[in-house]
Formats: structure tokens, sequence, C-alpha cells
């Protein structure tokens, strides 16, 4: 049991540094021409093929290896409709705009456009451990509001993930701090 509760907390601090990479990389380097033209945004996007299709890559399949098959799907869908929308690029850059519009839809609507399931995951988890009495009460109540907040998707994305960072990379030094799952005991701190 220890081996596995120590590959968890490895995984939930993963989790955050995924978090991480995707808003660092979005946030400071993607420059997606958005009111450049169709064959403008292919042209981004073939440019910058390989290293979209690892961060999604990352962000959805690693990042769905321990949260739920909806965001591994995503990602593929992502990673295969990238490829073919760029394929039309010389044909018609409209309809490989359409195509990659058509991409993006289906990716944000099964995994990243709204927190339902993360949501409702980090809710479970955290209803679990207070009934349990795992972990500390503080990282519990924080994941009764992340789930919360995603189940209802009434704060921005933004802050849902920022607030998932600390909850992850919390329940990963949890994890890995205790000797095993029966000593998490539920604390006031």
């Amino acid at each position: 049991m220890i081996g596995l509760q120590k590959l968890a907390g490895i995984s939930a601090i993963c989790e955050g540094l995924i978090y991480i990479v995707a808003f660092v990389y979005f946030g400071a380097f993607w420059s997606y021409p958005a009111d450049g033209s169709a064959a403008e945004k292919m042209a981004h996007l073939a440019e910058n093929q390989m290293l979209f299709s690892m961060i999604y890559f990352l962000m959805y399949v690693v990042f769905g290896v321990v949260w739920v098959g909806l965001v591994i799907a995503s990602g593929m869908v992502s990673n295969i409709g990238l490829g073919h929308a760029i394929g039309l690029m010389d044909i018609n850059p409209e309809k490989a705009l359409d195509m990659w519009a058509t991409v993006s839809v289906i990716t944000e609507s099964i995994g990243g456009g709204n927190e339902l399931v993360g949501g409702l995951w980090v809710l479970l988890i955290s209803a679990a451990a207070i009934q349990e009495g795992w972990l500390p009460r503080t990282l519990n109540y924080l994941g009764y509001f992340l789930g919360i907040a995603g189940i209802a998707t009434i704060y921005p994305n933004e802050l849902f993930g920022v607030l998932q960072i600390v909850w992850f990379i919390w329940l990963g030094v949890c994890l890995l701090t205790q000797k095993n799952t029966d000593k998490l005991i539920l604390r006031g701190n």
C-alpha cells in the first residue's frame, strides 16, 4: 500500500505541475493570431503543431492518466483533429479553420471547456476523505469548494485551475509524507 500511496502522491504533484506548465505556455508563449485570416491562423497552427500537440498531450493525455477518460479523449481528439485540419490547409484554409473550430468545440465539450467532471472528482475525493478521517481538514474543505465550484462552473476556469494546483500539490505532499494511508488522519490544519 505504501508504494501505491507514494505513486498517488507523486501523481498528485505532477497534476499540479502540469497545470502550471499549461498556464505558462498559454499565458506567456502562445500567440495565436485571433484576428488573422483563416490562412494565417492555420499557418500558425501548422508552424507550432509539434509544440502545441506536446502541450495538449501533457495537459489532456498525461493528466488524464490519473484524472478521467474524458480528459484523455479530449486530448486525443484535439491532437488528431489538428493534424487533419493542417492537412486541409493547402486545399482550403477556410475549411481547415472550420475543421479546427469543430475540433475545438468537441475538445472543450468533452474535457476542457467546463469543470463539471473535475469538480465532481475532487468533491468525491474530499467527501470520502472527510468521511474516513483522512487528510487535513482544510485540504478537504478546499476540495469541497473546488468540487462545488467546478460542478456549478460558476468561477472562471483559471480560478478553478489555480486553486486546483494548490489542492493537487497539497494532496501529493500529504500522501508522500505519511507512512501509510491508515495514518492520514483528519487534522485541524
